[in-house]
């Protein structure tokens, strides 16, 4: 134990004077230029553990800047999530932006020096976009907390209502460039885990945000609240209470002064609260199988510069607390049982929970889950679907890893036959009503076959 100890202290030693070169990020509002040249510069101080990269422009020609940070950067590790955070959105929602640009500088800095801040990197890969909307909060005003200008990109478009949307059609306005590119990212990348970061309310706000228009034009109707449940709704809760109780007050219920709606425990379902159509975090949910919450961070959306130092205080733990969770449920990879070769694209369902992570083009599928047992479907065009019983998850930081070796194909039971249908259905984005019908027949199926039989081909 002793010599454990002298070893760390030894690498905290070398460390620090290999961090000789760590930079000062200021509490203040940092403009487009000066989050390039912060991030430039961490990036040089930095470069065998970050990466500076940029996966488009604004409408006005903006660079939008993503830092990536891990202990292994210049590639990607097999089985190792890829997290990211996003800030700024809304280009008047301004706290978020100036937290994550002091997030990324905290992290680097603190690699081999802080215990906690080092497992997380060896675990994972993070991506931080620091504005998504650059050009909106160059229009924007400090000290404005209830106003909207700025809130929109150049064109006036909310980002935030841009994403092409599973419960009705979301064509018009056409897809902004910034949309654009955080949608050509999420194909570029399997991200397992990300969080948005808005102003104006303090709450964790997690999936659906939607509701089909049927339903959502009796909520207008009624005035009824209406809270749309996702498969998942266990484990967005779970994460959403994360980063609620790792928070100083917004799990105590904090009511902003100009608002009337207190949440339980700090968490919100997005329909429940108002529904958002064209919504950034139910469209990496359902068309990109990344377990994606809104973070409502700040009463005032752009604060006065002097409250940066507490918001910073007040959500440093929870950004730790939330990266950890990257690591929770199952993962592994789906390979072929001739050649040992990953397959992509397939599709694992957790039973009777029917939506489903897609594996990489090597294979790897991860699946944020709670503790508890479960069944596991893995489906893959030209193969036969397996079925994998009572696989236990017993921590909430330990992954359990589990791997699926797929034969060439063969025939099915009715049941898994229906899987079948909709790992099909799920891929094809130009049709989704045939994808939300295929979400209804499951559902309908799940409750008659309590008693099927499990045998799987």
């Amino acid at each position: 134990m002793n010599m454990r100890i002298c070893r760390w202290a030894l690498l905290v030693a070398l460390t620090c004077v290999l961090h000789t070169s760590a930079i000062r990020v200021d509490f203040t509002y940092h403009h487009y230029d000066e989050v390039e040249r912060v991030l430039r510069e961490i990036n040089q101080a930095y470069p065998d553990i970050t990466r500076l990269y940029t996966i488009g422009r604004s409408a006005e020609g903006r660079e939008l800047w993503v830092m990536s940070i891990a202990g292994v950067q210049d590639r990607h590790v097999l089985g190792r999530p890829e997290v990211k955070y996003v800030g700024n959105i809304h280009g008047n929602e301004a706290v978020g932006r100036e937290l994550l640009l002091h997030f990324a500088n905290y992290l680097a800095s603190r690699y081999r020096l802080h215990r906690n801040v080092t497992e997380i990197l060896d675990s994972m890969r993070l991506h931080i976009l620091i504005s998504m909307n650059p050009d909106g909060f160059e229009s924007s005003v400090e000290g404005d907390c209830r106003g909207v200008k700025g809130r929109g990109n150049s064109n006036r478009v909310d980002l935030n209502r841009n994403f092409p949307d599973f419960f009705e059609d979301n064509s018009y306005p056409p897809r902004q460039m910034e949309t654009q590119a955080v949608m050509a990212w999420m194909q570029e990348r399997q991200f397992v885990l990300s969080a948005n970061f808005h102003g104006g309310a303090l709450v964790a706000n997690y999936p659906y945000d939607n509701l089909p228009r049927g339903v959502k034009r009796k909520r207008l109707r009624t005035g009824a609240s209406m809270y749309n449940t996702s498969p998942d709704d266990d484990v967005f809760r779970f994460l959403a209470m994360t980063y609620s109780y790792s928070h100083p007050t917004m799990h105590n219920s904090h009511k902003c002064d100009n608002s009337f709606t207190d949440f339980e425990y700090g968490i919100t379902n997005g329909a429940d609260w108002y529904t958002v159509k064209g919504g950034m975090q139910d469209f990496n949910y359902i068309e990109a199988s990344c377990m994606e919450t809104t973070l409502e961070i700040s009463c005032c959306k752009y604060p006065s510069e002097r409250h940066l130092p507490d918001y910073w205080q007040a959500n440093r733990r929870p950004l730790l607390s939330y990266l950890r969770m990257a690591n929770m449920g199952v993962r592994g990879v789906v390979s072929d049982e001739l050649s040992g070769e990953g397959i992509s694209n397939a599709c694992v369902f957790i039973e009777e929970r029917l939506h489903p992570a897609r594996s990489t083009i090597r294979g790897e599928y991860w699946r944020i889950l709670l503790p508890g047992r479960y069944s596991v479907i893995v489906v893959a065009e030209g193969y036969a679907t397996l079925l994998r019983e009572n696989i236990v998850v017993n921590s909430t930081e330990i992954p359990r890893v589990v791997d699926f070796v797929l034969s060439p194909a063969g025939g099915s039971t009715y049941y898994l036959s229906h899987y079948e249908r909709l790992c099909e259905e799920a891929v094809d984005d130009t049709n989704g009503s045939t994808r939300r019908n295929r979400y209804l027949d499951l559902t309908r199926l799940k409750r008659a076959w309590r008693g099927r039989d499990h045998a799987a081909a």
